[in-house]
């Protein structure tokens, strides 16, 4: 399937999820950037139960730049890897000390503790930015290669090809786009592949019919 035109192929997806927020539950930018920060490695589902009582304590960055590890901790000790994030958060607080300061580029988010890539193309297509690179999590690792869209299982390989071949207008939506197709349909145990939108092109699908 190499002479599949992936940037017209994908236009289906990203037509079906455009604009669709993101599974973790935030309700401003300070928010979304500490969830994402405490959702890595750990479930949204997971992040979306302990925010509230997290953010009804440090309800925005000034709060949280007042924070220590002392005051924090009794609301993240159970996150995954809640060490290094506790540390990173109050890093990132220290260093923005207000909501009106949170970086808006992919490279000034990658310069943040706790921020890679991944998180820093959430964070900007959740905050309606120009996209600087493809979200590439889980799903993404799982589904691209499936779709024939990509080969590996290296996040920034992954993301380095589909930057390659798709449209940067529609990088913004394509991760997030191929994301929500493997969290709805493209399980990693029986796919649903008759309802899905990618069925024609995908070589998973082409090598399942022969």
């Amino acid at each position: 399937m190499a002479s599949v035109n992936w940037k017209k192929e994908i236009q289906p997806l990203i037509k079906k999820y455009k604009g669709k927020k993101h599974p973790l539950d935030y309700n401003n930018h300070y928010e979304l950037l500490v969830m994402v920060v405490l959702s890595a490695q750990d479930s949204d589902r997971h992040i979306n139960k302990l925010a509230p009582e997290l953010f009804s304590v440090f309800p925005d960055m000034k709060a949280l730049a007042r924070a220590d590890a002392e005051s924090l901790l009794p609301y993240i000790n159970d996150v995954r890897n809640f060490g290094n994030k506790t540390k990173w958060l109050l890093a990132l607080a220290a260093e923005i000390k207000d909501n009106k300061n949170i970086p808006t580029t992919l490279e000034t988010l990658t310069a943040l503790p706790g921020i890679g890539r991944k998180s820093a193309n959430v964070i900007l297509r959740e905050m309606g930015l120009t996209a600087e690179g493809i979200i590439v999590d889980l799903h993404v690792v799982r589904v691209a290669p499936r779709l024939g869209l990509a080969q590996g299982t290296d996040p920034k390989k992954l993301e380095k090809q589909m930057m390659d071949i798709l449209d940067p207008k529609d990088w913004g939506e394509a991760g997030m786009a191929i994301s929500f197709l493997g969290r709805e349909t493209c399980r990693p145990t029986n796919p649903k592949c008759t309802e899905c939108v990618m069925q024609k092109v995908c070589e998973f699908y082409a090598a399942s019919q022969k």
